[in-house]
């Protein structure tokens, strides 16, 4: 399921020609070993040894520009990739896994009697909680183990944007394809494409009821989520009249799990559009003009689509919107808003390039050079936990860390509401949380031996390398970022548990 803007041979070379003179006036600041880590710790999940050797080899600005040019096809370590392989998700298409779904559901109230029935319904339950169990688990072992970890940052990042919850309809079915043909691989590309990518994939569709958003009878959920949460922001300079005239525009955008495509009047010849399971019914479609922003939107079809999303992308509300978002998510709650105005100026620039957005603020002094100033949610804190204290470990199981993410408050596809999992430090700093993560860190010092030893199905042959815990290859580089205090508490330690288990408890650790 590709979707891609059309867009002029002038506009692409005008977008090219920005590009390059954003990068031209950016230059890396050298990185100190300190540095280093902090740069680390911040561009992707957490620093480990091999990541700090690879910015030492290359210097700060060839290792951003190698993690900006992130192939989304490269392999993992062939114990990670050999699990990623054998996934249903790797082997069916996602119409196959829907419709083996939607078997199981027409199917799970025929059996004759009520022990029958509660078997196949267990059937149906099993199958949609596979495909999120899969997902969660591709994505846990892409984080740990990628050497692009600017990529699974980002991807990250992009999901909690434009988050989906599992638990409504089919999404947990839906939800790896989401993030692998609609997210990833434009998360450091067009944010116009990865928008008409969003706003076309079934689990948006679903989770935000444009499924159900058609004439007479039309639904604002999605258009307004469009407006305040991934293009303008809440106060981007929109009405609730944009808000309706929106909605508008978005009525026959739908999702359609029937294999035949639907019977139309033939005024609509030609009019129809259907990829996978996304379909366009122009018989659901309002085909009147619409005012939107200022501007009228010529009631035509399904392209009328395009050029709301047109609009939106080039709208400078969006460019800051977007930018301080980016901001916040990679450096700090309040990030310096010198940094944020040369990202939304890039943004606007080259029509929404991700990577030319991203620059200033890898570039930036701060990046780097200043002190740790973001409180870590959980995601950031047990997967820079993972990173660094086992590193090569090669984790089968992931369902004990899937369960602290989820005691945490941050379990994967978890979040009901569509503004996603909150950026702030108060949202996960409170004495409950801090509690649960001493908690969890003494069982990471324990070894956590489910993780590594776990049985899987899919576990590669041969065996991973053996798992011991060890003092980990980056304890030198980080015993040097400790404060006096956490030095001389690490040195009563008498085994490398001890250690990790008071290291991952340390004020510092809790920041990047």
């Amino acid at each position: 399921m590709r979707f891609t803007p059309a867009l002029t041979r002038r506009a692409a070379l005008l977008s090219s020609a920005a590009l390059l003179a954003a990068c031209a006036s950016l230059s890396p600041p050298p990185l100190d070993a300190p540095a280093q880590l902090r740069a680390a710790n911040r561009i992707g999940w957490g620093a480990n040894q091999a990541q700090l050797d690879q910015i030492s080899k290359l210097g700060w600005g060839d290792y951003v520009e190698q993690q900006l040019r992130a192939d989304t096809n490269a392999p993992l370590p062939a114990f990670a990739q050999s699990q990623i392989a054998a996934m249903d998700i790797s082997n069916k298409t996602l119409i196959e896994r829907v419709q083996e779904v939607e078997t199981l559901r027409k199917n799970q109230d025929k059996p004759p009697t009520e022990a029958e029935r509660v078997v196949t319904r267990q059937a149906y339950q099993n199958a949609l909680n596979k495909g999120t169990r899969e997902a969660g688990h591709r994505q846990l072992l892409r984080a740990l183990y990628s050497d692009q970890q600017l990529l699974e940052h980002i991807s990250a990042f992009w999901f909690n944007h434009f988050t989906v919850h599992q638990y409504k309809r089919e999404i947990r079915v839906l939800v790896s394809d989401y993030e692998d043909r609609a997210l990833r691989p434009n998360a450091l590309g067009s944010f116009r494409t990865m928008l008409g990518a969003v706003a076309r994939h079934p689990a948006m569709l679903r989770y935000l009821d444009n499924d159900q958003n058609g004439i007479p009878k039309v639904n604002e959920n999605y258009a307004r989520e469009l407006l305040e949460l991934h293009t303008l922001g809440i106060d981007g300079g929109y009405s609730q009249r944009d808000v309706q005239e929106l909605a508008r525009v978005l009525t026959g955008f739908s999702v359609r799990l029937e294999p035949e495509d639907p019977k139309l009047p033939a005024k609509f010849n030609g009019q129809y559009r259907r990829d996978g399971l996304y379909e366009f019914n122009p018989a659901r479609h309002d085909f009147g003009d619409k005012q939107l922003l200022g501007q009228t939107i010529k009631g035509r079809g399904a392209d009328e689509l395009d050029q709301v999303l047109d609009l939106l992308v080039a709208h400078p509300s969006t460019a800051h919107f977007i930018s301080r978002k980016l901001a916040q998510y990679f450096l700090a709650d309040e990030p310096p808003a010198a940094i944020v105005d040369k990202m939304a100026e890039a943004f606007h620039k080259t029509k929404g390039d991700i990577k030319a957005t991203l620059r200033p603020l890898l570039y930036s002094n701060e990046f780097a050079n200043a002190a740790p100033a973001k409180f870590k949610d959980p995601q950031h804190y047990l997967l820079s936990s993972l990173r660094a204290g086992f590193e090569g470990q090669a984790m089968l199981n992931s369902q004990p860390l899937a369960g602290w993410l989820r005691r945490l408050g941050q379990g994967l596809y978890d979040r009901q509401t569509p503004d996603g999992y909150p950026p702030l430090a108060a949202a996960w700093n409170s004495a409950g949380q801090m509690s649960v993560r001493f908690e969890i860190a003494r069982q990471m010092g324990g070894g956590v031996p489910a993780l590594f030893k776990g049985e899987a199905a899919d576990a590669p042959k041969p065996p991973p390398p053996p798992y011991k815990l060890d003092a980990p290859p980056l304890r030198p580089r980080l015993e040097a970022s400790l404060s006096p205090t956490t030095r001389q508490a690490l040195a009563q330690a008498d085994s490398p548990q001890l250690w990790l288990a008071l290291l991952l408890s340390s004020p510092e650790f809790m920041v990047r």
